[in-house]
């Protein structure tokens, strides 16, 4: 009867395929919404983790916790190095850990900060060692993986936190080296090229007191036999730049810190304080309205599809009542041809899911390869999740009952009549 289906549906090819293909865009919509929506809400609530506060310059919060714990937007601007002492300093804080932001190489931006940012994150150590002095740097693993970064390369950082930023010069009178590779931790960390905060200054021939502990790593000797151009020849406070800080990444040590800390850095200094939660929740369910919405018209689509199905099969049904009374006089028993119509419903909804399912995971793998937020989202397209199984299962409910109908015709069918109104 498999066998007799498939024939079937191949006499009517035009409607088959239509059919199939209104089923395939449905659940190919109904599987991006549910990858993305998964994959944006874990990947947010695994690099923001652990971090309480992000202080940063005014603006917009939601860009400040971008730009600083997800790294796909522009910071909002820097702020007084010795902010982060104060901020040490609380009783209240438990992890203080400084970003410098400013430059990319290939695409992967280059963060200024401590070790302690990457063991914040559970990074270890795969190969070489963690930086030490300025101009070192540690890969994260999808850096390493895709720059194909070797231990003692040299590579020089770009103006700019994207590849189509800036005036696309290198700074060739700083080239970083790498000295260490980190392991895949799943978070941002992986996307990203650590070094100093020393480094991001000479890089922009910022000059800096060497003797500011600002880390939690041992000092180093900074070589400044680099020309860094004109502008550092300038005396202090006739436009040489200053040492700042594009972030600061907060850990409270106790319940007291979330209310007086956030309080206080708004109200008494010119920097923000935004928290993670409150800003991933506002994106989250600025996302969630129009993903629902558009979950909606999916369904609506399916249902479509379904109701497609019911007219074709209803139709055929019809219009084959002579070779469905033949089967019966040829042995064939209710059952067997009331299961033949089922099956043509069955395999067009099948046939739609296999190719939404792979529609849907080639365009998730075109996306991250074409859209840079999406790949710095670590959107992957090779994760399958449960729930793209019930999104099958429902569409194979769906060719079931759109089957039903149809199919029930063959218990009303009178041989005798039929057989000798089609002789």
């Amino acid at each position: 009867m498999f066998g007799l289906a498939l024939a079937y549906l191949r006499d009517r090819s035009l409607t088959t395929g239509l059919n199939i293909l209104l089923l395939g865009i449905s659940v190919a919509m109904l599987v991006l919404l549910v990858q993305f929506g998964n994959q944006l809400s874990s990947r947010l609530d695994r690099d923001a983790q652990g971090i309480d506060l992000v202080v940063g310059a005014k603006g917009s919060p939601l860009q400040l916790i971008l730009s600083s714990i997800f790294h796909i937007d522009q910071p909002t601007g820097n702020i007084p190095l010795d902010s982060l002492d104060r901020l040490r300093g609380d009783p209240a804080v438990k992890v203080a850990i400084p970003l410098a932001l400013g430059d990319n190489f290939d695409g992967y931006r280059i963060v200024g900060t401590d070790a302690s940012y990457a063991t914040f994150y559970g990074g270890e150590i795969a190969q070489g060692q963690m930086f030490e002095k300025p101009m070192d740097a540690v890969m994260g693993a999808a850096v390493a993986k895709t720059t194909g970064a070797q231990l003692g390369q040299q590579f020089i950082g770009s103006h700019g936190l994207e590849t189509d930023e800036g005036d696309g010069q290198g700074h060739d009178h700083a080239p970083f080296e790498t000295v260490g590779i980190l392991a895949p931790t799943g978070t941002v960390v992986d996307r990203l090229i650590l070094t100093s905060v020393e480094s991001v200054w000479d890089v922009h021939g910022i000059e800096h007191d060497h003797g500011h502990d600002h880390s939690d790593q041992p000092k180093a000797v900074h070589d400044h036999g680099h020309n860094h151009g004109a502008d550092d020849a300038a005396p202090s406070g006739a436009g040489q730049l200053q040492p700042e800080l594009t972030a600061i990444l907060v850990s409270y040590r106790n319940a007291a810190g979330a209310i007086r800390i956030p309080a206080m850095i708004n109200r008494q200094t010119e920097m923000q304080a935004a928290t993670p939660a409150v800003e991933t929740a506002r994106l989250l369910a600025l996302f969630g309205a129009g993903i629902e919405g558009a979950r909606i018209f999916a369904w609506i689509l399916a249902a479509t599809g379904g109701l497609a199905i019911f007219i074709a099969l209803l139709n055929m049904a019809r219009a084959r009542e002579g070779d469905l009374a033949l089967l019966r006089v040829m042995g064939a028993s209710k059952p067997q041809v009331f299961g033949t119509i089922l099956l043509e419903g069955l395999i067009t909804a099948a046939a739609g899911a296999t190719l939404g399912l792979a529609a849907a995971h080639g365009a998730l793998f075109v996306a991250g390869r074409s859209f840079q937020t999406l790949s710095d989202l670590g959107l992957s397209a090779t994760q399958f999740l449960p729930a793209e199984l019930g999104i099958v299962a429902a569409v194979l409910f769906i060719g079931i009952i759109a089957a039903l109908v149809p199919a029930a015709r063959v218990f009303r069918i009178n041989l005798a009549n039929t057989l000798a109104r089609t002789s």
